[in-house]
């Protein structure tokens, strides 16, 4: 599960419904996140994520991966 402030990189493109074909340019990207919807509390729900240089985005959570801090 994702916390607020978690670094993050986007890994790879997401199997998910969610992912669009725009968000294809974000592999690779690092940023935080800024909501994790832990009030939904559900591993398929879309996390809202600030990336570095592109805004904040809701994207899906398998294309997620933790950075050490």
């Amino acid at each position: 599960m994702f916390r607020r402030g978690d670094k993050i990189e986007i890994f790879k493109k997401s199997g998910d419904e969610g992912w669009q074909s725009y968000m294809d340019e974000f592999v690779g990207l690092h940023g935080i996140i800024t909501d994790p919807d832990t009030v939904i509390n559900d591993p398929d729900a879309l996390v809202e994520v600030s990336l570095v240089d592109k805004g904040t985005h809701r994207v899906p959570q398998d294309c997620l991966r933790l950075l050490e801090e």
